[in-house]
């Protein structure tokens, strides 16, 4: 009931986590990534501390691998969990449990990895992986192709209703945290509209809270 896309900028090192369900509020269960360290699906029957472990252990210096076989060999209920990671190398690994749900599928390619469960065929991931690959912008313009990729190849097997977008780059905070968690049709259509509204405005956001003396205008009634 989810697929998602794990994926790393080359040239800006920022990372970054996108994810669809037809339940509802995905994102708050599934994307995990941490600035400097990686990115990190968690998803199928979801326990949201995986991600959080695995980041944990690739700060430690440990390979995308190394912390998902790490978790895989520690988790007593790793039938039902589908990971996927990608690391500060861009490194990518995944793992589906016995238990994963439905068709299911994992694609990795350079710098990016995408998993799903519940597809509508095998395919779904591979498309991601390949829209990704030959898509430009930055990295939210891509993984947003990506997404909108796996729903032209079928994506889940029924509609999904909630979709995110997690990016962290050079600071503590993520620099986007993007949800639509909870709409009848199209949630990865309005979330990329909302990356459209939200993308122009970021670097300012990110300037208010490093300096304020240097953020530009609100551009609200009553700001001076």
């Amino acid at each position: 009931m989810t697929f998602s896309i794990a994926a790393r900028c080359e040239e800006t090192g920022m990372f970054g986590l996108a994810v669809s369900s037809s339940s509802p509020a995905v994102a708050a269960r599934c994307a995990y990534a941490r600035a400097g360290v990686g990115a990190v699906a968690s998803q199928n029957i979801t326990d949201p501390t995986l991600g959080p472990k695995a980041l944990d252990l690739m700060s430690r210096g440990l390979s995308a691998t190394d912390a998902i076989n790490t978790l895989v060999a520690d988790e007593p209920f790793v039938a039902y969990r589908q990971l996927t990671a990608i690391d500060v190398m861009g490194r990518t690994a995944h793992f589906s449990g016995d238990g994963t749900l439905g068709c299911n599928a994992v694609a990795e390619g350079k710098n990016v990895v995408c998993a799903g469960n519940l597809l509508a065929n095998e395919e779904v991931p591979q498309a991601m992986v390949a829209a990704f690959g030959k898509s430009g912008g930055v990295l939210g313009d891509r993984m947003l192709v990506a997404m909108k990729a796996a729903l032209a190849a079928g994506g889940e097997e029924g509609p999904v209703h909630s979709a995110g977008l997690y990016l962290v780059r050079d600071v503590a905070w993520p620099i986007a945290d993007l949800r639509v968690d909870w709409r009848e049709e199209d949630p990865v259509g309005a979330l990329a509209d909302l990356w459209e509204l939200y993308k122009p405005q970021l670097e300012a956001y990110v300037t208010r809270a490093l300096d304020p003396r240097e953020a530009p205008s609100y551009g609200v009634p009553g700001d001076a």
